[in-house]
């Protein structure tokens, strides 16, 4: 069946003469053929079938294939070599890469340290939408053995050809052909939609718009509902697997569903499920946006919370594929777009700080920050080793940067505080707002060192934060989560309706810092996500009035002068605190409230004496406070003493109030 299927693929294949004829001699051992074959392209111009047709080409030529898809190929330039490992043992293999472009990271270390190293006789061909770097072609040892090849869409006589060996009929041809001019993706989705549908009137641009009516073409009239809403699915997950579609479409055959997406002419099938063509899935993206935009919006709900889900469960190793579906989910967004470059340049792989790692990491740190950060960073790996990643270029494998995300459980460690003012500062503002609770803790991204990059949107950052926000999913307890760099109003700007600058400038050294923060309680990471998928702005944090603490102290004091005075009372800024929320009676219940809390002071005996400079100062009518104190006969500095020690507890009593009820 596989030869049957050769010969069918051989005999429907078109163009590319020149290509195959270098190929075929390369296969063949002639001295003077490329070992090295790079084809790129734009999307849907042909690049696959021609690595489909030269992989055949090689399995008849007796030859050993590797077959990659740079989709999914990981990060740690190690994988990519154990995945292939044949190929610089078994002389005569062969190895293909498609989507090249999205492993686009791997080409230095391609060219300086894997291909060297090849087998003899071994041919390698890459193919993608980008073009290789410069320097590969411009280099005079590798241009001798390296094909480069940008392909272009098909001649009329060509195209004619495709058409005729698909079997469209004679009269569609013409209209086909001004429809879908040369492109090979638009003139294999117009045989495969057929006479159905073709009106003969369209005159083809290479164009998403005119793509969406050839895909309308093609899909026609979708057999049901379910089956328009595993379209939804297919054109916005990253790929689709069976158990995506039962886990969003719970109440669809997802079995049936699937098997119709994978036999859509323009879905390819890989290891993790199904995959668009590059053209048909912006195609479908645009067209499902404008025909059910409500729809559109829901399906990515829902495959937010499933990714969700899955980044809570999903094992070590696969947290950092489930953070990239929830990021390409999200990736038009302009505040992703502030926040990540998706940039194939100076591409990096994260592994765990090693002790031979440390040396590398002080230096880096004394360049970009100071000897005084240098100090806090051989602090933090002394008291949370594991909270460091070392990041490695995947080009040279040498170490380029690295970050630190600090778990920092309550109560806040007091060694802690006092070695290192950024963290003090966190501590602070969570005091101040909204503290942590026992068997709760914040995480700090507290240090992202990247001297080449330094504190710019680049890889490492773009890794980090994936992180970061996959540990805000999955642990338990977490309360905040802050990150800290040093040029604050420019973060500031790229996290505006993201995360939020809760004020703090910190110095350390030479350098102050922005500390920007997000209250996972307040909103929790799906509410997050949420805000994401609809372009909203994530809700400040505060403090459960929408006051902090200093500014909660300030109006209790500011309230006590005026309790014999109901109409200035009732103006205070104590009645629009959530004390206050659910009172029928703001004003009369705070009055009545504020002297049952001062009452009750005295239910320790170190708060008698408070209790009773309270009473004579605010609510014994005394006209100053020289007057309380002689109602008292106490000295006038001894009553101010108990005073300010009872506006202290009457504070912090109603405080706690303020936070967590009555009770």
């Amino acid at each position: 069946m596989g030869e049957r299927l050769n010969r069918t693929r051989q005999r429907a294949f078109i163009g590319r003469d020149g290509e195959l004829v270098r190929f075929r001699k390369a296969l063949a051992g002639d001295p003077a053929a490329p070992f090295a074959f790079y084809l790129h392209g734009p999307g849907g111009i042909g690049k696959s079938s021609l690595l489909r047709r030269m992989a055949d080409e090689a399995r008849e030529a007796g030859r050993l294939l590797l077959e990659l898809d740079g989709r999914f190929v990981s990060r740690d330039p190690a994988d990519f070599e154990r995945a292939v490992g044949p190929f610089l043992d078994v002389s005569g293999a062969v190895l293909f890469v498609d989507s090249f472009e999205h492993c686009q990271w791997l080409e230095s270390w391609l060219w300086q340290q894997f291909l060297p190293r090849a087998a003899d006789d071994t041919l390698v061909v890459l193919a993608g939408r980008l073009a290789p770097e410069p320097q590969w072609t411009a280099d005079p040892a590798w241009s001798e053995v390296l094909y480069v090849r940008e392909l272009e869409p098909f001649s009329e006589q060509q195209a004619r050809s495709l058409l005729l060996a698909t079997g469209i009929p004679s009269s569609l041809r013409e209209d086909v052909l001004r429809f879908a001019g040369g492109n090979p993706l638009a003139l294999s989705l117009a045989a495969a939609a057929g006479a159905a549908g073709w009106s003969g009137e369209g005159i083809w641009v290479p164009s998403a718009e005119i793509l969406g009516i050839l895909l309308a073409g093609l899909v026609g009239e979708v057999p049901t509902a379910a089956h328009r809403r595993a379209l939804e699915v297919v054109a916005q997950a990253h790929s689709t697997s069976e158990e995506l579609l039962t886990a969003v479409l719970p109440e669809e055959d997802s079995h049936e569903l699937f098997d119709w997406l994978r036999n859509l002419p323009f879905i390819e099938s890989t290891h993790r499920g199904l995959y668009p063509h590059d053209a048909a899935r912006e195609t479908l993206v645009a067209d499902l946006r404008w025909r059910a935009p409500s729809a559109f919006t829901t399906m990515r709900q829902r495959l937010a919370e499933e990714y969700l889900r899955l980044l809570r469960e999903a094992s070590e190793e696969r947290v950092w594929i489930v953070t990239d579906e929830i990021f390409y989910l999200f990736r038009e967004l302009a505040s992703l777009a502030r926040l990540r470059t998706w940039s194939r340049e100076n591409e990096v792989h994260a592994r765990s700080l090693q002790p031979e790692d440390i040396d590398v990491v002080l230096r880096m740190t004394e360049e970009t920050e100071g000897t005084e950060s240098a100090d806090l960073v051989r602090y933090w790996i002394q008291r949370q080793p594991q909270a460091f990643n070392v990041f490695r270029g995947v080009a040279t494998g040498q170490c380029v940067a690295f970050t630190t995300r600090l778990v920092l459980p309550a109560p806040p460690d007091p060694q802690d505080l006092a070695t290192d003012p950024v963290v003090a500062a966190a501590w602070a503002h969570t005091e101040a707002t909204t503290p942590v609770r026992p068997g709760e803790h914040i995480g700090m991204t507290r240090f992202s060192v990247y001297p080449e990059h330094y504190q710019v949107p680049s890889r490492v950052i773009d890794l980090s934060n994936s992180r970061a926000q996959a540990e805000a999913a999955r642990a338990r307890g977490r309360a905040h989560g802050f990150v800290v760099y040093q040029d604050a109003e420019a973060w500031a700007q790229r996290f505006r309706g993201v995360m939020h600058d809760c004020g703090a400038r910190p110095r350390v050294g030479q350098h102050t810092y922005g500390l920007f923060v997000n209250d996972w309680r307040q909103v929790p990471v799906e509410t997050w996500l949420r805000h994401l998928i609809t372009a909203t702005d994530v809700p400040a944090p505060s403090g459960p009035s929408g006051i902090p603490r200093t500014g909660f102290d300030q109006a209790v004091r500011e309230a006590l002068p005026l309790w014999h005075d109901a109409a200035a009372f009732a103006a205070c800024a104590l009645t629009r605190t959530r004390l206050a929320a659910d009172f029928t009676d703001p004003a009369g219940q705070l009055r009545t409230l504020l002297r049952r809390t001062v009452d009750g002071l005295a239910g320790d005996p170190r708060g008698v004496r408070a209790r009773d400079a309270l009473t004579a100062g605010y609510f014994s009518g005394a006209p100053t406070q020289e007057a309380a104190a002689r109602r008292l006969g106490l000295p006038y500095g001894t009553y101010r003493r108990h005073l300010r020690q009872g506006l202290d507890l009457l504070c912090e009593a109603l405080w706690q109030q303020e936070l967590h009820g009555p009770r």
